[in-house]
């Protein structure tokens, strides 16, 4: 068992994988800093400022009101945080929004320059070969 694992730890698919796992763990913190910190500013600006988070219903509830979601959550009540989880879809649909952008323009920079590199590159004018400067030595001759 240790052998399989040693071979299978050695493999480069594992070390693709673990590399992947790491620059998408980096990644996941870019887009999201974009998201909340330049995004959502934006969205909020021609929005008003709406957040649906503080958006719930006490579920089984005493009749006690709370003035925001974490204080009904701290004071142990049982909330279903249909706001909280309207966000976050938001914030789903805008991330997958601007992760397409990226890799659109990645491969469109990609296609680019797989382009420039299979584009010939023009030739030199081939100068004459043997076969043509013996014609025209034997048709100068005939002259």
């Amino acid at each position: 068992m240790l052998d399989e694992f040693k071979a299978f730890i050695a493999k480069g698919n594992v070390m693709d994988m673990a590399v992947g796992i790491i620059i998408g763990a980096a990644f996941t913190a870019i887009v999201k800093s974009m998201v909340d910190d330049l995004i959502n500013p934006i969205i909020g600006l021609f929005t008003g400022g709406v957040d649906f988070t503080n958006n719930f219903v006490v579920l089984g509830g005493d009749g006690t009101s709370y003035s925001s979601l974490e204080a009904a959550r701290e004071a142990g009540a049982s909330v279903f945080a249909y706001g909280s989880f309207l966000m976050a879809v938001i914030n789903f649909l805008i991330i997958a929004w601007v992760v397409f952008l990226l890799v659109k323009s990645v491969n469109r920079a990609r296609d680019a320059m797989q382009r420039k590199e299979d584009t010939p590159a023009e030739e030199a004018p081939a100068g004459p070969t043997e076969l043509d400067v013996l014609l025209e030595i034997r048709d100068s001759l005939k002259k």
